[in-house]
């Protein structure tokens, strides 16, 4: 074989192999090298695995919302299949737990799940007296609706809500909504 051609050989396999170690795969986020998305799997699965245990249901079959209203927003939680009932009551009793536990300034369930103090917690605490957690059922689960009217509260409530939205990955909006018919509260 030519010199030149094992040359040129070695170069097409020097850059295939460049270009397949930087290569993206499915449900890769877009700039994150592979040691960064493994290390984010990771992290994900530790949390899923916390949150089972703080809340007392499988995270992969239930599915969390977080809405962020004018006067604070809403927890939502329900079993991916409606005929789940054992998911449907684990939610609730949680719901109903922690709408307690934070009325008292206590959020051990999320510091828990997620290995930290999230954002909005030290100030939630200070104004606990200022702040309402009213919880509903809905099918398959229900909600933690957080009222208040103080302004810092109300910030506060927004920060712990977008960091919820994006360690659970929900797709939720970041930003203020009015609340969907399906969460306002009953009549």
């Amino acid at each position: 074989m030519k010199p030149s051609l094992v040359i040129a050989l070695a170069a097409v396999v020097g850059i295939w192999s460049a270009q397949s170690a930087f290569a993206q795969h499915a449900g890769m986020p877009p700039g994150m090298t592979h040691e960064e998305h493994l290390a984010q799997m990771k992290k994900d699965a530790e949390t899923k695995r916390r949150g089972a245990e703080a809340m007392g249901f499988d995270q992969e079959t239930t599915t969390h919302h977080f809405t962020l209203t004018a006067d604070g927003g809403t927890i939502a939680v329900s079993a991916n299949d409606r005929d789940d009932l054992t998911s449907r009551d684990q939610i609730r009793a949680h719901l109903q737990t922690i709408a307690m536990e934070f009325g008292r300034g206590e959020f051990g369930k999320p510091v828990a799940t997620h290995a930290e103090l999230p954002p909005g917690v030290e100030a939630m605490q200070r104004a606990k007296d200022q702040i309402r957690y009213v919880v509903e059922e809905r099918p398959g689960g229900g909600l933690v609706r957080i009222v208040t009217a103080d302004p810092v509260a109300v910030e506060a409530v927004h920060a712990f809500l977008r960091y919820q939205i994006t360690e659970h990955k929900t797709g939720d909006p970041l930003s203020v909504q009015e609340a969907p018919a399906r969460d306002r509260p009953s009549m």
